[in-house]
């Protein structure tokens, strides 16, 4: 993951749903539904995250897919973040653990592979 706390400054749809793994109509919908979610707009009209939304989505997603809040709950603790001055901290956190998940799982797949290797050998041993 480039991920929010790359050097980039601003980041296509496109670029955002390979970052947080949600579809382009999933992040419209959430534009609809959290205000704090509202990129701008190129001269093309085309959406363009900066890396504090990106932080912010990585959050809604956290709050909805792993806390199980509903749309309106998600919205409520959000609201409450931004008034307790914590939303910023709140985001990165969300941000921080998403990339932990993507390099835990990136371990997984890379020992899944390497156990695969090592028992390919002794495999083709049993079959002499």
């Amino acid at each position: 993951m480039t991920g929010p706390g790359s050097l980039q400054e601003f980041f296509s749809i496109g670029e955002v749903c390979a970052l947080t793994d949600l579809k382009p109509h999933v992040l419209r919908y959430w534009e609809s539904q959290f205000r704090l979610l509202s990129p701008a707009k190129n001269r093309s009209g085309n959406r363009v995250y900066r890396s504090r939304e990106v932080e912010l989505i990585l959050l809604v997603k956290h709050l909805l897919y792993s806390e199980k809040y509903t749309i309106e709950g998600a919205r409520l603790q959000l609201e409450a973040f931004r008034k307790n001055g914590e939303l910023k901290k709140a985001a990165r956190h969300a941000a921080s653990g998403e990339t932990i998940r993507e390099l835990r799982a990136m371990v997984d797949r890379a020992i899944a592979t390497l156990d695969g290797v090592a028992k390919k050998p002794a495999d083709d041993a049993s079959a002499d």
